[in-house]
C-alpha cells in the first residue's frame, strides 16, 4: 500500500473518532418534579430515632401530611433543535431513566444518540422510582414491593436461554445465541433496577398526564411496562401527543378507546427469541391486536420485528443492546418519515 493510501486512511479515521467524539451542545438543561398528591397519615405512635450514629435522639411523629406520587424528570435542550417537538422518554418495571443513559458497559445510549440528532430530550423517573421516591405502605401504597434477583432479568429478559440460564459465574451463564445483550456489563445492568409496586399505575398514569400538560406537546418513548402508561396518556391526552414510539410493550391502553389513537403516529417494535420464551409470544400478541384496533379505527400501526428487519440477537432491553444505536437509527428515519423533524 502506497504511503498517501495511508496517510489518507488515517485521515479518514481521524475525522470519523472527531465526530464521535463532537460534544454535544445544549441551550439549557435541567430537572423538575411534577404531578402528585398530598396525603393525611394519622394514628401512628410517635418514635424515637437516632439519624446518626452517636447522636441525640429525636422525636419523629409520623402523623401529619405527606407528598406523595410526584414524577422527577431531566430536560436536555439542544443548541440546534431539529425536532419538532420535545421527546419524553419512559422507562420500564423496576428501572428508572438510566435505561435510556450511558449502556451498562459504558456506550452511548438513546439520551445521547437523540440529543445528537437534534431532539429535546425529557428522561424521567416515574413514581415510585430513582430519584421520584415512593410511599409508605400498606398506608399509601397499598402492596409490598417487588424486588428482582440477580438472576431474573437475566432469565425473563431474553438475555439467558430460559430457566436456569443464570449463573453467578460468568464463564457458565447459558446466552441466546447471537445475543446483542452486552453480558460483560451485566453486574452493572442489575445495580440498576430498583423495588415496583404493582398497585401504583393510577399514579403513575396521572403523573405522566401532568408532565405532558407542562411540557406540551409531544413524541413519547415507552418501554415495556410503560406500554401501558403511553397508551393510555395518549388516549387521556391525544391533542398533545404528536407519535408514539413503543419498544416492547408489556401493557397496553383501552382497547374500547382505540379510536382515540387514530391519528397518533405510532411505532411498535419487537426484538428477537419472541417464540423461544415462555411469555413473550402471548404478549406480543396483544401488542398486536391493539395494533390492530387502532387501524381498524383509521389509524397509522407500523409493527417491526427487527429480525425481520435485519437486526438480529435483540433482548427485552433494546436500548442497552450491543446493536442499540441501529435500532435508533431505525426510529430516527421513521420519525423523519412522519414529518417529526425540522
Amino acid at each position: 500500500m502506497s504511503r498517501i493510501a495511508i496517510v489518507s486512511i488515517i485521515a479518514l479515521l481521524m475525522v470519523g473518532n472527531a465526530r464521535a467524539a463532537e460534544p454535544i451542545t445544549l441551550r439549557d438543561m435541567g430537572s423538575f418534579h411534577v404531578g402528585g398528591r398530598l396525603v393525611e397519615i394519622s394514628g401512628k405512635p410517635v418514635k424515637e430515632v437516632v439519624f446518626t450514629p452517636g447522636g441525640v435522639p429525636a422525636k419523629v411523629d409520623p402523623n401529619g401530611t405527606y407528598q406523595v406520587e410526584q414524577m422527577y424528570v431531566q430536560y436536555f435542550l439542544p443548541t440546534n433543535e431539529k425536532g419538532a417537538y420535545p421527546l419524553l422518554m419512559w422507562h420500564g418495571g423496576g428501572l428508572t431513566g438510566v435505561t435510556y443513559e450511558t449502556t451498562p458497559d459504558g456506550r452511548e445510549g438513546w439520551l445521547n444518540y437523540f440529543l445528537r440528532k437534534g431532539w429535546a430530550v425529557y428522561n424521567s423517573d416515574a413514581v415510585e422510582r430513582g430519584r421520584a421516591g415512593w410511599a409508605q405502605y400498606p398506608d399509601i401504597f397499598k402492596s409490598e414491593p417487588v424486588f428482582l434477583t440477580t438472576a431474573n432479568p437475566f432469565e425473563r429478559f431474553r438475555i439467558g436461554d430460559g430457566p436456569n440460564s443464570y449463573d453467578p459465574d460468568p464463564a457458565k451463564r447459558k446466552l441466546l445465541p447471537g445475543n446483542q445483550f452486552p453480558v460483560e456489563g451485566y453486574e452493572n445492568f442489575v445495580k440498576q433496577n430498583v423495588p415496583r409496586w404493582t398497585t401504583t399505575d393510577d399514579a403513575t398514569v396521572a403523573a405522566y398526564i401532568a408532565e405532558i400538560d407542562r411540557v406540551g406537546p409531544s413524541v413519547i418513548l415507552f418501554h415495556s411496562q410503560a406500554g401501558s402508561f403511553g397508551f393510555k396518556v395518549a388516549q387521556a391526552r391525544p391533542d398533545k401527543v404528536k407519535a408514539l414510539i413503543a419498544i416492547e410493550p408489556a401493557g397496553l391502553g383501552d382497547p374500547a378507546k382505540a379510536d382515540v389513537l387514530k391519528n397518533i403516529p405510532t411505532l411498535i417494535i419487537y426484538g428477537d427469541y419472541i417464540e423461544r420464551d415462555a411469555r413473550w409470544p402471548k404478549i406480543r400478541a396483544n401488542g398486536i391486536a391493539f395494533a390492530d384496533a387502532i387501524r381498524a379505527a383509521g389509524g397509522s400501526v407500523d409493527v417491526v420485528d427487527l429480525p425481520q428487519a435485519g437486526i438480529k440477537g435483540n433482548s427485552h432491553m433494546v436500548m442497552m443492546d450491543k446493536n442499540n444505536l441501529e435500532v435508533a437509527a431505525l426510529i430516527q428515519k421513521w420519525l423523519e418519515g412522519k414529518g417529526l423533524t425540522k
